[in-house]
């Protein structure tokens, strides 16, 4: 039995707008095997979502690659274990994206490098934000060139954690852009490009300090998290409470929230005292990216 696991993933990470991204420890997998007839499993986020079992993107996906590779449309059983929030900018679409590709590979027989891995997703999913640390885990910086993403690595220490607070409200993606001005002045520009660069810089050269001010965004964060405005309080009691940084996660709504080590459990505690109707856990970072076993 194949057994595919991927991590969820945190993108933009404030000022790195479609570029930067990190590997979160929260876990999809799903289990294929081959069968006399397809059947569908979910057990987790979205199984009482019938339209899952009848339109499955991870099974579309996984055809269209295994037709590719093989030419037949041999029957599987597809087995989900869902971790990751539907709809709530922790990379649930990208790890569906990531595990049927690699899960159709291998039941083909044909080895996939995580470079072509990556390559293949950019046909169902465009920004290389989140498929990036999906498939190569840790804090990744990314960008398609000539449809091929280029990117470098940074592997997470044990001495810094996540904590994601996830709102009992979903933000759509397409929604979520359509809230996006269609212009920027120079300023905000120039804004962006600086932060993200020292944003960068300061995570892989572990200067944590320097995240509070680097993690700042004028681009994206400000228009979606209107959509739901106690946003802006969750980023302000994070920083309040020694937050090394506090930024929507994707397109939101959850909010991601990086600090040390020792200070996860206060942290979290203030979160939870305040927004006790919000989803709130910690997780350790991912530098595995996704993985395959028998």
């Amino acid at each position: 039995m194949l057994n595919i696991r991927v991590p969820a993933t945190s993108a933009n990470m404030g000022p790195g707008f479609d570029t930067l991204g990190i590997a979160i420890a929260l876990y999809n997998s799903v289990k294929v095997q081959p069968s006399k007839v397809s059947l569908v499993s979910i057990k987790g986020e979205g199984q009482y979502n019938p339209k899952l079992k009848g339109n499955n993107l991870f099974v579309n996906i996984f055809y269209d690659h295994y037709l590719r590779l093989v030419g037949n449309r041999d029957s599987f059983k597809f087995q989900f274990y869902n971790n990751i929030p539907l709809s709530r900018g922790l990379g649930s679409s990208s790890a569906v994206i990531i595990s049927a590709i690699s899960a159709a590979h291998e039941a083909a027989g044909v080895k996939i490098t995580k470079q072509e891995l990556l390559d293949f997703a950019l046909i169902n999913e465009h920004h290389p934000d989140n498929i990036t640390p999906a498939v190569m885990g840790g804090f990744t910086a990314s960008v398609v060139e000539n449809k091929k993403v280029i990117y470098v690595k940074k592997n997470m220490p044990k001495d810094v954690c996540s904590i994601v607070v996830i709102p009992n409200q979903p933000i759509s993606t397409a929604h979520s852009r359509k809230v996006l001005p269609y212009k920027y002045s120079k300023d905000d520009t120039v804004f962006n490009i600086s932060h993200s660069t020292l944003l960068s810089s300061a995570i892989f050269n572990e200067k944590w300090d320097l995240l509070r001010s680097a993690s700042k965004d004028r681009i994206h964060e400000r228009y979606r998290m209107k959509q739901l405005p106690e946003l802006f309080e969750v980023q302000k009691c994070a920083l309040e409470h020694g937050a090394l940084m506090s930024t929507l996660s994707g397109s939101g709504s959850t909010f991601f929230v990086m600090a040390h080590r020792d200070d996860i459990e206060r942290i979290k505690k203030v979160l939870r005292d305040k927004f006790s109707h919000f989803f709130i856990r910690s997780y350790q970072f991912d530098n595995s990216g996704n993985r395959i076993t028998y």
